[in-house]
């Protein structure tokens, strides 16, 4: 089952973000991870807060997403992420799979 990496952050400092960013991005490629949502343009339907930037990235699962999450390769990344942005670094969450579903009928309930 798909799982999911949700970011919210705000850049504090556009030269470091820039080198964190290639560091990053080849740590997800390598544990089979893609940019769903890439903080693009966001608009705010309800609450008090827009986040700057916002990402979400998607592993094959929840072992995968952690297993990056914690290894040496987004290790380098991690240590520049205090001076490169502030935000709300991390929440895994498991994703649906619709196309298992039997005769393409709706996922199933909220839990």
């Amino acid at each position: 089952m798909p799982a999911y990496v949700i970011v919210e952050l705000s850049v504090t400092d556009a030269a470091t973000y820039e080198r964190y960013k290639p560091v990053a991005e080849a740590s997800v490629a390598a544990y089979g991870g893609t940019y769903k949502v890439r903080g693009g343009r966001t608009e705010q339907l309800e609450g008090e807060r827009v986040p700057d930037r916002l990402i979400v990235l998607e592993f094959p699962d929840l072992a995968t997403a952690r297993a990056w999450y914690n290894s040496p390769e987004y290790a380098e990344a991690r240590d520049l992420a205090p001076a490169a942005f502030r935000g709300r670094m991390l929440v895994f969450v498991e994703g649906v799979k619709t196309n298992q579903m039997p005769g393409g009928t709706k996922p199933p309930a909220y839990p």
